[in-house]
């Protein structure tokens, strides 16, 4: 059964995404729209995980109101378009590789992502930061993977310096999100239907010491993993 969820996912989702970022290039463009645009498509995504993979999301805790700096636990692709679904149209931090993909990067760039090079030279850092800038400019929330990648449930590895810099340069209060998708959705094998929990953590103010920002981030978004978790049946 898993596997036939899997396959009627690959065969609806993809090919609807590969015409969904045409008409993006088409009729959306840029700004507003394209947001609206980014949001159709986390929606299909969410459908398509709903009904074929036989996924739901559960949300715990407050969702962030107004402009803050999401942190969030990365196990999978699924938060990459749930969490756009979810949340008021957070502006991304995500590797500088995805933006140079054939028509996807164009998209991403168009909705106000900001890329960031994973090497973190000086001059990334500093073009991160004015894009960073921008956003909270137009009042978005920003949403960053502070680990800087995709883990495997347990893993806990620590932040990456680019948090730290937006957390200093935009002045926003952190919300804190922990996750538990790698469970079902695993970055090699079938994913498997069951109920992915997305806990926001309360509200962290700006202004705190380097060290002390980052261990209460840390904590915060692992809080999932220390609790055991059960799988459910395929």
């Amino acid at each position: 059964m898993a596997r036939l969820r899997n396959v009627l996912f690959a065969l609806a989702f993809y090919p609807g995404s590969l015409v969904l970022v045409v008409l993006a290039l088409v009729i959306a463009r840029r700004g507003a729209r394209m947001r609206a645009h980014a949001k159709r498509w986390a929606r299909f995504h969410y459908w398509c995980a709903r009904h074929l993979l036989g996924i739901e999301t559960r949300v715990e805790g407050r969702l962030p109101e107004g402009p803050a700096l999401i942190a969030a636990k990365h196990q999978s692709m699924f938060e990459t378009f749930e969490l756009i679904r979810v949340l008021e149209e957070p502006a991304v931090v995500l590797k500088q590789e995805l933006t140079e993909i054939p028509l996807w990067g164009r998209v991403a760039q168009s909705y106000g992502a900001i890329p960031v090079d994973r090497e973190g030279s000086a001059t990334a850092l500093r073009i991160m930061l004015r894009a960073a800038r921008r956003v909270v400019a137009d009042g978005r929330a920003i949403l960053i993977f502070p680990e800087g990648t995709r883990v495997a449930p347990g893993e806990q590895p620590p932040l990456r310096p680019g948090f730290a810099g937006l957390y200093r340069v935009t002045g926003l209060p952190v919300v804190p999100l922990a996750l538990d998708s790698g469970l079902l959705w695993p970055r090699k094998g079938l994913k498997r239907a069951g109920v992915i929990t997305f806990r926001f953590g309360p509200p962290i103010p700006p202004g705190l010491p380097r060290d002390e920002i980052e261990a209460l981030v840390h904590a915060a978004i692992n809080t999932l993993e220390t609790k055991e978790r059960r799988l459910p049946a395929a």
